[in-house]
């Protein structure tokens, strides 16, 4: 039994499917990098929202306790207007009630003082009749001494007119005293009276004063309770409107969290995905670096030569100046940073940075004129540190941070992803596509192809020449 082989492909099949797959994968790779950069601008975004969603819940919970605070203010302001209202209702009717007795007193003081000025009168006449009557005992008086004599002079047959006479002297005499006696008990009744007259006045005024005094207070107070009567009215509408914003942030509580659960669990899946397609991208890349090396043609094959060949002149360079003394190797491999103050994004050196800003312009800008399609050619240490950038990239820094991100790119450190690869791959090279954040929200997809640089078989890093796509 004869078995069939498969015939071997020519040499010019294989170069082709091997041409094929680079350029597959380099397609490939682009659509995986497009699709990674939405994803990861989604993250952000979802990330943004469920902080959003976490502030908000913050806020609402805030809300309910700070709710929760006014229901009981509003219900001790409540029963504290309620003992408030029922003191006052009790005052009024109290001072109501005392109004009454100042106006009882007020009317009796207004009788009596009319009294007393009635008895004043009548003391008056008392006093001018108790005048007349001492009047008359003053005449009697002489009278009765004129008696006396004429008995005196009748003699024996006198004698009993005389006794007569001695008779009414006395009897005026008598009440010549009893009219003074009155008259001074009537004059001091009198002023007694007057007095107790302008204290009456005094009391009347006074009684006055209080029932005006107790009108005005009267009044207040019933301005009062209507105020707290209204104030009643307005801590129970406050009860009411607070109790339905308790009733309404109770149901947005759970909501929220529904919310940022869902958010939570959408950006963990989205995480997962962007890992996924970094896992693509870096196997597209491999791809396409293994179909290079097997002698696939791309597009990408001068830039890559252009590059292996400037690593190596940047080697030498290194090497040189090292032999020569410029600078020593432990200080070329240092990497202990020094922050820039007042740099935005922030800038660093190094003490070998000085050194490349020398050596390395020569390279680095003359790679810029390999094609239009170039954007930027510099070389990073390992740890993805780039001391040296092309000339319109290390503009002095200005107090916009978004135009420094863009302008302002010499002495950064770029330690995401692609400026890491590009500083520790060993491999002859290394091609990886992203999208380069250019500041301000706008993003470019460009390869970044990279090739390391070694300084007397060590390596120092890696020489990164990055085109659009």
């Amino acid at each position: 039994m004869t078995q069939s082989l498969m015939p071997s492909p020519e040499p010019a099949q294989t170069e082709a499917r091997v041409n094929r797959i680079a350029q597959d994968a380099l397609e490939l790779g682009r659509d995986v990098a497009e699709v990674a950069g939405a994803l990861e601008a989604l993250e952000t975004h979802i990330d943004a929202q469920t902080q959003l969603l976490r502030t908000a819940q913050s806020a609402a919970e805030t809300v309910q306790d700070a709710n929760a605070r006014v229901l009981d203010g509003a219900e001790r302001v409540g029963r504290s207007a309620e003992m408030t209202l029922d003191l006052v209702e009790g005052t009024v009717a109290q001072l109501r009630e005392t109004g009454a007795h100042a106006q009882t007193i007020a009317a009796w003081v207004r009788a009596a003082i009319t009294r007393m000025d009635a008895l004043n009168e009548t003391l008056a006449r008392v006093q001018a009749e108790n005048a007349e009557i001492r009047s008359v005992a003053k005449q009697v008086n002489i009278l009765a001494i004129n008696a006396k004599i004429e008995a005196a002079r009748a003699g024996d047959s006198g004698r009993g007119f005389a006794v007569v006479a001695e008779a009414i002297n006395e009897l005026s005499r008598k009440t010549a005293a009893a009219s003074e006696g009155i008259g001074d008990a009537v004059e001091g009744l009198s002023g007694s009276v007057g007095v107790l007259r302008d204290e009456a006045g005094t009391i009347s005024t006074d009684a006055e004063a209080v029932l005006t005094g107790a009108a005005g207070t009267d009044a207040a107070l019933g301005r009062m309770l209507d105020g707290l009567k209204l104030t009643r009215g307005a801590v129970g509408d406050i009860a009411a409107r607070a109790a339905e914003v308790n009733a309404a942030n109770a149901s947005f509580g759970p909501a929220f969290r529904r919310m940022s659960d869902g958010m939570t669990s959408t950006s963990t899946e989205m995480r997962k995905a962007t890992e996924k397609t970094k896992a693509l991208i870096l196997a597209g890349e491999t791809i396409v670096q293994e179909a290079v090396e097997l002698g696939g043609a791309t597009g990408d094959n001068d830039f890559i030569r252009a590059a292996q060949q400037a690593a190596a002149e940047i080697t030498q360079l290194f090497e040189t100046a090292i032999q020569s003394g410029q600078i020593s190797a432990a200080t070329l491999f240092d990497s202990r940073y020094t922050p820039i103050a007042g740099t935005d994004p922030a800038q660093i050196m190094a003490p070998f940075t000085a050194f490349t800003d020398r050596v390395l312009p020569e390279v680095q800008e003359r790679m810029l004129e390999l094609s239009p399609d170039v954007v930027f050619c510099a070389a990073v240490d390992r740890n993805g540190y780039l001391p040296t950038h092309n000339r319109k990239f290390s503009q002095p820094q200005s107090v916009d941070p978004v135009w420094n991100a863009a302008n302002c790119r010499n002495r950064r450190l770029f330690n995401d992803r692609v400026g890491l690869r590009a500083g520790q791959s060993t491999a002859p090279f290394l091609l990886q596509i992203y999208r380069r954040d250019m500041g301000g929200g706008n993003f470019v997809l460009m390869k970044d192809l990279s090739a390391p640089i070694f300084v007397d078989g060590r390596h120092w890093g890696g020489l990164r020449l990055a085109y659009r796509m």
